[in-house]
Formats: structure tokens, sequence, C-alpha cells
């Protein structure tokens, strides 16, 4: 019952709304109805501009500010289609009786047809609401928490519920702001700066910077025995070329770990690799930095986050070699792809130019650096 006295309602409120400047005659009538029509385009173009500073601001989606700006601008141009005909003269007769019939006969069609092909039972679904029941709509989660947090800065909590979102997405720079919001305004705990850690790491495509180091070193203080700090701390060491502390790091990292760990044949690969009493791998060896098969399945067992983290710290590694090694060809084809499949197809692009130097483009090596670039959809750079 609700439903239809609101149906009545509302195309009534429409019907006089449009003809009510149909009714309207004499030079004085149109000189206000040019007016008002001045105005309600103002108020539609002000719309339009909060949109904008809601969606800088991070309280609507992309896909909501695109809904609501073809919303607003179907209503702008239809008021400014309105104020252009109030700026003519009276229409005949004729012309205004035929508006009518077809202004009127709008709910007469309208109707009938919602209820055939709509669902006016159902309740409607406005933008606060969905914020407040986001359900699994990560979209909507994030506008939610990203609002709550513009208005209570200082919640930690928010912060730490937001930054592995934002992890989990790859949008490391918002995560490592959100982290390091979260610890501090939390304090450290092993968990929460060892994920800190993780999303600078990420952020600076695998490699342990200085501020990363001092989140794992804070972690081993509140938990001696953490594996991935020790790992991540052995790693900045071999990325460093710092072989023997490197290797004394993963020997200890291995003498430590469970016999079934899931990550000793990937520290096993590092302790050769960095054992100082061997020759250090020759160009045609497959650098250790690479996240071969076998690195992969001995990271199987380990959490998402962490598996990613080490592949991509094995790659920077890699990356770090053939700035010593420019004729490693094998080495730049499993970096290319290894940025390709990481999604990093920048870093990837940058890799190829870099191998395109050493190997020219009209070389057999340059062919199939640009061929294994072409079949994994990386743009070549100008000139190649």
């Amino acid at each position: 019952m609700l439903f239809w006295i609101a149906v009545a309602v509302m195309t009534a409120l429409v019907a006089i709304v449009l003809l009510l400047p149909l009714s309207r005659a004499g030079k004085g009538a149109a000189v206000s109805g040019a007016d008002d029509r001045a105005k309600e385009l103002a108020v539609y173009r002000d719309q339009l501009k909060e949109i904008d500073r809601d969606l800088d601001n991070g309280l609507i989606s992309p896909a909501e500010a695109d809904y609501a700006r073809a919303e607003i601008g179907r209503r702008l141009i239809a008021a400014g289609d309105q104020a252009e005909a109030d700026r003519t003269e009276t229409r005949p007769l004729r012309r205004r009786v035929a508006e009518m019939l077809v202004i009127l006969s709008l709910p007469a069609l309208g109707v009938p047809l919602y209820l055939l092909t709509g669902a006016p039972g159902l309740p409607d679904q406005p933008l606060e609401a969905r914020l407040e029941n986001p359900g699994q709509n990560i979209e909507l989660l994030l506008a939610k928490v990203e609002r709550h947090l513009l208005q209570n800065p200082e919640d930690g909590q928010g912060w730490e519920l937001i930054a592995p979102i934002y992890y989990r997405n790859q949008v490391f720079d918002r995560s490592v702001e959100a982290y390091r919001n979260a610890v501090r305004l939390l304090g450290p705990s092993a968990e929460r700066s060892g994920s800190f850690a993780e999303a600078l790491i990420a952020l600076d495509g695998g490699k342990v910077g200085d501020e990363a180091a001092a989140q794992l070193a804070e972690v081993l203080k509140l938990a001696p025995g953490d594996a991935r700090a020790r790992f991540y701390l052995a790693l900045k060491l071999e990325q460093e070329g710092k072989r023997a502390e490197a290797f004394a790091a993963f020997q200890a990292i291995r003498k430590d770990a469970p016999a079934d760990a899931p990550y000793l044949e990937l520290v096993d690969r590092h302790v050769a690799a960095t054992d100082p009493s061997k020759p250090a791998p020759s160009p045609e060896a497959a650098p250790p930095g690479n996240p071969e098969e076998a690195d992969i399945a001995a990271a199987a067992g380990m959490e998402a986050g962490d598996r990613q983290q080490m592949i991509m710290g094995m790659v920077e590694t890699l990356s770090a070699r053939l700035k010593n090694e420019p004729d490693n060809f094998e080495g730049w084809m499993r970096l290319v792809r290894s940025y390709a499949v990481l999604g990093m197809k920048d870093k990837a692009a940058d890799a190829l130019a870099s191998a395109l130097k050493t190997f020219p483009a009209d070389t057999d090596q340059g062919r199939q650096l640009k061929a294994l670039a072409d079949s994994m959809g990386i743009p070549a750079a100008g000139g190649m």
C-alpha cells in the first residue's frame, strides 16, 4: 500500500514540475523560468564538484563516482535544454498540447512497464546503507574504513585493519603508510612490525632496505627465533654482496629449522649460493636470486604473502647480479620472465631494455628476448 501511495505522490510531483513551465505565459514568466534554470544548472555543477571531492577523499569508489556523474550529467543536460527553451518565444498551442499529452503518457506507460520488469518490493541500496554493510565488496569495505580514518586518523586499529587489505591488492604505498601509522599508534609487535617490513620490501620491488631491516630487527627483539625475519635479513646481506655474512646467516637458519620446515630447500639454495669456499656462480649458471620451480615448490607451504616476498627478494638479487654480469643472456631471460609473472610489467620492460643494450634486437639473442616479451605482453621501449 505504501508503495502505491509513493508512486502516486511521485507521479503527481513529476507531472506538476514538468507541466508548470508549460503553463507560464508572457515575457516575465520566461525570464523567471530562465533564472530558475540557471540556478538549477549551478546546483548540478556544484554536485559534480562534490563528487570529485568525495572521490579524492576516498569516500566513494571510482565506479560509484562514474554512476553519480552520469546521473547528474543527464539532469544537467535536461536542465540545459529546458533553459534554452525558456529563452525562446511561447510555443504554438498545438505543440504545447502535444507535449502535455506526452508527459501525461509517461506515467501511464512507465508504471506498467516497471511492474512487468522491476521489483517494487525490494528495498533500495543507497551508498550510505551499502557502506554500513559492505559484505564481501572490497571497494565498499575500503571506502568505509578510509572514510572512518579520515575522521579518526589516530585509530590504530583502523590502520591495522586496512593495511593488509592494501597489501593483498598490491597497493603497496598505501599499505606501507597504514602499517607505519599502526606501528606508531599501537606500538611494535612481532606480527605488526614483520608485516610492515614485508610491505616496505614489496614497495621496493623485493629489495630489503634499511627501514625494512630496522623493523625486522624489532621483530627479532620480540621473537628471537622468527625464521621469516632472519631470512629477510640474510637476504639483505646477500643482496649487498656480503657472501660470507649471508652464508653464516643462512646456515644458522638451516640449523635452527625444524626437520619438516617447508622453506628448508629454499634456504639450502641460498647457503650454496653464498658459500665463500666456492667460486661465485658463472654467468651461465642460474643465479640464486631467480625464482625457479624449485624455489616455488620449496616455498609452497608458506603463507602467500611470505612466499611472494621471498620470490620478489630473489628476483631483486638476480637483478643486482646482472648489473655486474650484463653478458648473462639466460639471466636476462629469467629476469624479464620473472617480473612479468609477478605482474611488474614496467620493471620487465626496463629489464628488456637493459638486456637489448648487450644483445641488440637484430641478433639471435635479441630476437629471443623480444619474442619472450611479446609472448608475455611486455611493451617494448621506443627504438627497439
